[in-house]
């Protein structure tokens, strides 16, 4: 990518100016029928930031995107995107943007390298060959710049529709769970990538369902649920609002008295399925970890109960989801959302 210049504060010159929005989503809603996908959402996203978007499947991440991407229109609300209205504006917000899909469909016989220089072409972009080996590896896959697409692995594929995303250099890349289907060791180096991309002076948006990558990777996160925002912010500040330093766990056959775990010292919140009071599965936030797990191993022994499980982790952006809403993050598959016609959109993976 083309470094952009970032704007900094010179020393002495005061406090920085407050971060440009290139992405503002006001009042957005989409309905599919009777269903409300997007309802009354706002959103700001600022210039060369990392912005990720988390939420459980059916909580509006696609749709919203689909939106700010100019695929779909709203059926009340607006959306600007470097001020340009991506539905009037289409083809000029197109020209700033990069989008990579969950499930993108590839020309199987094509290299690495034809393909991507392919999309190059058809962006009116530099597709000399110097210019297509940066792109490929950018994303870790030099050595299969001569491979055709069907020899590649799910992770590989994935990468090159990232490479594809890059190639007309765009001001705002959309990437939809970027790193499904990869290995620890290539999810890391594709974060070293998205970083690059930022810092390179792009703005990244994009979703996932790995919790540490939200809060290993992203400037802020939104957290959406049944199609609205319920919270935004840095990912440490939402832990940091939690009031918890760690999360306890535990399982005790036969339960323990649910008031009694709130009463735990140190425990600042009981995420439990009681049934008549009590719950097996116990999971306490704590702002005092040493404090609970003497506390919960002296409210076992009073009650009988044996623990087994026993952990403490560190309060994380899991956590987070949990105390909003009141569920784990645990997404699953759902069909993609159909059109007015009834037919399917466009090729993902999923449905936000």
């Amino acid at each position: 990518m083309i470094a952009r210049t970032r704007s900094s504060a010179r020393p002495g010159a005061g406090p920085a100016a407050p971060p440009t929005s290139i992405i503002e989503a006001r009042g957005l809603v989409k309905r599919y029928g009777g269903h409300v996908a997007v309802a009354g959402l706002d959103l700001a996203v600022s210039d060369c930031e990392i912005f990720g978007i988390l939420g459980p499947n059916g909580a509006g991440k696609t749709t919203t995107l689909e939106m700010i991407e100019g695929l779909r229109q709203p059926d009340a609300g607006e959306v600007r995107v470097a001020g340009l209205d991506p539905v009037a504006d289409g083809d000029a917000v197109r020209r700033l943007i990069g989008v990579q899909l969950q499930a993108t469909a590839l020309f199987d016989y094509l290299t690495v390298a034809e393909l991507v220089e392919l999309f190059a072409g058809l962006y009116d972009a530099d597709a000399s060959a110097a210019r297509v080996a940066a792109l490929i590896g950018l994303v870790g896959l030099a050595e299969k710049a001569g491979a055709r697409v069907a020899q590649l692995s799910g992770g590989q594929r994935q990468r090159v529709a990232v490479a594809v995303a890059l190639v007309n250099d765009p001001r705002i890349v959309f990437l939809d769970e970027p790193t499904t289907g990869l290995d620890p060791a290539a999810r890391r180096a594709l974060w070293a990538t998205i970083r690059s991309i930022r810092d390179g002076g792009a703005t990244v948006v994009l979703t996932t369902h790995y919790m540490e990558e939200a809060e290993t990777l992203c400037d802020r996160v939104a957290v959406l649920d049944r199609g609205q925002l319920i919270a935004c912010d840095t990912p440490a500040a939402l832990v940091r609002a939690l009031g918890a330093d760690a999360t306890i766990r535990a399982r005790a056959a036969g339960g323990l008295d649910v008031t009694a775990l709130a009463a735990v010292p140190g425990v600042v919140g009981v995420d439990a399925e009681a049934e008549g009071g009590r719950s097996e599965e116990i999971r306490l936030r704590s702002a005092d970890a040493q404090a609970t797990l003497l506390g919960l191993l002296a409210l076992a022994e009073a009650e009988g109960a044996t623990l087994t499980g026993l952990s403490s982790t560190q309060a994380n952006l899991e956590d987070v989801f949990l105390a909003l809403t009141g569920r784990s993050y645990e997404p699953g598959d759902e069909p993609p959302a159909a059109t007015a016609n009834g037919r399917r959109g466009r090729g993902r993976g999923r449905v936000g």
